[in-house]
């Protein structure tokens, strides 16, 4: 096995943004934002473990991947009011 050729999965995540703009008198103006981050919530995990010897012994989680590099779903609103 040469060096460096433990590569982790691919990393994806799908975020989204909408927002409306309400008319309040002519010069007023409110803002409604919603945003989502990693809608699918899928998990992102990180590059495997490349530590195989620890001392004197082998390592139990050696190749093994232990973490993730994104974080779960986050859901975040606002709102902006502009006069």
């Amino acid at each position: 096995m040469g060096r460096g050729v433990l590569d982790g999965p691919g990393l994806a995540e799908i975020d989204i943004s909408v927002f409306k703009t309400i008319p309040i008198t002519e010069r007023t103006r409110l803002l409604f934002r919603a945003e989502a981050f990693n809608i699918a919530n899928r998990p992102n995990f990180g590059i495997p473990n490349f530590l195989i010897f620890s001392g004197d012994s082998i390592s139990p989680s050696a190749g093994q991947i232990t973490t993730t590099v994104t974080n779960s779903r986050q859901i975040q609103f606002g709102l902006k009011l502009m006069f």
